[in-house]
């Protein structure tokens, strides 16, 4: 089964689909170690880690399209990755969603917003006329090469329009022929409900940090959505505000150390060296060893004992 007819079935399965947002091999690795089977590559998390810049449209289409392939090339998640608001018109959202596809995604998310975009929780948002969405959501449509491959149309309208256009543009853009639909920083559990019950395709909501509270929609539980109609929920500034907040205190704990003077030994803030190869990777690199290096390769590297099929405990060295 491809990667985009696992994700399309994720949504359509009667258990809400939770997608940790992912950004980079580090992030991509530890959530499928953790059991995750989908994911969804964070536009803004691409833009602070690679470019080191806010999500204010400064990462282009190359940008992101060459993360989304290194992310792609190192899991077998099936991701949704954000494509902005496909860098253009309707002829520059079909070669966006022609890229992206190529990269290994398994579908795209396209916003409403005038480029350059911004975080749809920022202020100052401006989006496009409807109808020049309807014809980029048609255009994505007709470019994927895999008729599985997921459309995810997300409209940025309640801050500038009110939560009636919300619904009109949704509907509008699930007959366009997006398969998933996104209405970006609902503010209350009721808003989430009323537009789940009025659109005809699956809801995604945006939980953001997913462990932390919000000045725009609520910190709500995955359960508690899923009683509210949604069909997907994604928390693509989990990992990124969490990996800020562990670096942070990692250069705390040496800041102590250097004015001390003494080592600070603290296995309750690092993850091990163990368990970072693990995560890694280092496990299939030791089985592609023990399959195909030659015996005096082997020897070389490990040791004499190490000379036919080798053990774990020699792999490691």
């Amino acid at each position: 089964m491809s990667k985009a007819k696992q994700l399309r079935e994720a949504i359509y399965a009667p258990e809400i689909l939770v997608q940790p947002g992912v950004f980079d091999g580090f992030s991509t690795r530890l959530v499928e170690h953790m059991g995750y089977k989908s994911a969804f590559i964070t536009g803004s998390g691409v833009s602070e880690t690679r470019l080191g810049q806010v999500d204010v449209g400064i990462m282009g289409m190359e940008e992101n399209v060459a993360a989304v392939r290194n992310i792609a090339a190192c899991s077998d998640l099936a991701l949704l990755a954000d494509g902005d608001t496909g860098y253009g018109n309707a002829i520059n959202a079909y070669h966006t969603v022609r890229a992206f596809e190529r990269a290994g995604a398994a579908g795209i998310m396209l916003e409403d917003q005038v480029w350059p975009k911004r975080c749809g929780h920022m202020r100052g948002k401006e989006v496009i006329p409807q109808d020049e969405m309807v014809q980029k959501l048609r255009a994505a449509c007709e470019a994927r090469t895999d008729k599985d491959f997921v459309i995810k149309s997300r409209t940025d309208t309640l801050a500038t329009h009110g939560l009636d256009e919300v619904i009109k543009r949704l509907n509008a853009y699930a007959e366009a022929g997006a398969d998933l639909l996104f209405a970006d920083a609902l503010l209350d559990a009721e808003q989430i409900r009323t537009v789940a019950g009025n659109v005809p395709k699956p809801l995604c909501v945006n939980m953001g940090f997913g462990i932390r509270q919000r000045s725009t929609t609520p910190l709500l539980s995955a359960a508690q959505l899923q009683d509210l109609g949604v069909a997907v929920v994604i928390y693509p500034r989990l990992l990124t505000a969490c990996a800020l907040a562990g670096m942070k205190k990692g250069l705390e704990i040496l800041a102590q150390s250097l004015t001390s003077g003494k080592p600070e030994d603290r296995p309750d803030a690092a993850v091990s060296f163990e368990e970072l190869n693990e995560i890694m990777g280092m496990g299939e690199i030791n089985r592609l060893e023990q399959s195909f290096l030659t015996d005096a390769q082997k020897a070389a590297k490990y040791g004499r004992d190490a000379v036919g099929p080798v053990g774990a405990e020699a792999a490691h060295g």
